[in-house]
């Protein structure tokens, strides 16, 4: 999961960019994105992580945690980094499903 800074936000369309670490390309990023209580919204340089996901129109930002310092950014990306790497693989149970039909009996 990269890290990164938020470029700019605007806050009453909803959306801006974020610059990830090591990068020059600009990131997409929507409200519904970002992974907090209460009113969404970044701001300009404010340190974050996110996950990344190829779209028609670009490379878009999802999964956005917002942070306070570059170290908690990375931090935080290393951490989801992780726990992605370790969840298990879940499998789809088999479940048998019967039915009846209501009838005289």
């Amino acid at each position: 999961m990269p890290a990164g800074k938020v470029k700019w936000f605007n806050n009453a369309k909803g959306y801006g960019f974020i610059l990830a670490d090591g990068s020059n390309e600009d990131l997409f990023v929507h409200y519904s994105s970002i992974v907090m209580d209460g009113y969404k919204t970044l701001k300009a340089g404010q340190p974050v992580a996110f996950d990344t996901l190829q779209a028609a129109k670009g490379i878009h930002a999802v999964n956005i945690h917002p942070c306070h310092s570059e170290e908690e950014a990375i931090r935080v990306a290393l951490d989801m980094e992780q726990s992605q790497d370790e969840a298990p693989v879940s499998q789809p149970e088999h479940q048998e499903v019967t039915t009846r039909r209501a009838g005289n009996g």
